[in-house]
């Protein structure tokens, strides 16, 4: 089994990484079945957070509001992880919203991952549920839930339980494997589509709920489409 690993998870403000961001993201350094180091931050999302994420995470606007931005967090998050092979319930989700972050950001994002998730399903089938909690009580793991380090932790703590339970005979499934998420580069919005939004604003005497100057361009487009399908020109 793989003994020096990055264990990781993000909190995010919904589950499509083309669309929603990062608010959250802890990360724990193993060795030889130890936490070696960890690594904990708030990422603002330059947006107001939805009634379901604060109940599910416990995270709140004014939690979030002095934190800083992808872009300042992401740069020692890779540092961080440097070499090491991922491991997570779900890893592809999370390496998908660092991946479209590191190519909005030009940094080079390639990793290979493990996943407790898939692990668990080829190995646990007749188990009612295979999602982090479910397996955490299942095997007395301890278990912050749904706040990025404890799940973090908690997945590195499944995945060494899974290993110790089942790796002889399924080497091949403890194996890593290439993450792949395709992402293209966003750009700011243009002061033409900024200058267009803040008038739509004004007219309709809308609140919205992002910051607008954190816009990139295919974001700009599409809440101008939501306000004249909703108002019309």
């Amino acid at each position: 089994m793989i003994k020096a690993y990055t264990s990781l998870d993000l909190e995010t403000t919904g589950l499509n990484p083309k669309r929603d961001k990062i608010i959250e993201i802890g990360a724990v350094k193993v060795r030889d079945g130890k936490a070696a180091d960890r690594f904990q931050s708030f990422v603002n999302p330059w947006r107001k957070l939805g009634e379901d994420v604060r109940l599910l995470t416990g995270i709140d606007d004014g939690m979030l509001q002095d934190a800083p931005g992808i872009e300042e967090v992401l740069e020692p998050l890779v540092d961080f992880i440097g070499d090491d092979i991922l491991v997570g319930h779900r890893i592809l989700f999370d390496y998908s919203f660092l991946k479209k972050a590191a190519v909005n950001h030009s940094i080079v994002f390639e990793k290979e991952g493990i996943d407790t998730l898939k692990l668990a399903r080829k190995l646990l089938p007749d188990l009612e549920s295979r999602n982090l909690g479910f397996l955490c009580r299942y095997y007395g793991i301890e278990h912050k839930a749904h706040r990025a380090l404890g799940d973090a932790e908690a997945a590195s703590k499944l995945y060494q339980k899974l290993a110790e339970l089942f790796y002889e005979g399924n080497e091949e499934e403890f194996m890593p494997r290439r993450l792949l998420f395709a992402a293209k580069k966003e750009t700011p919005a243009t002061k033409h589509q900024k200058e267009r939004l803040y008038k739509l604003l004004d007219r309709h005497k809308i609140m919205i709920e992002y910051q607008v100057d954190k816009l990139s361009k295919s974001e700009t487009d599409r809440i101008i489409d939501q306000i004249l399908a909703k108002y019309g020109r």
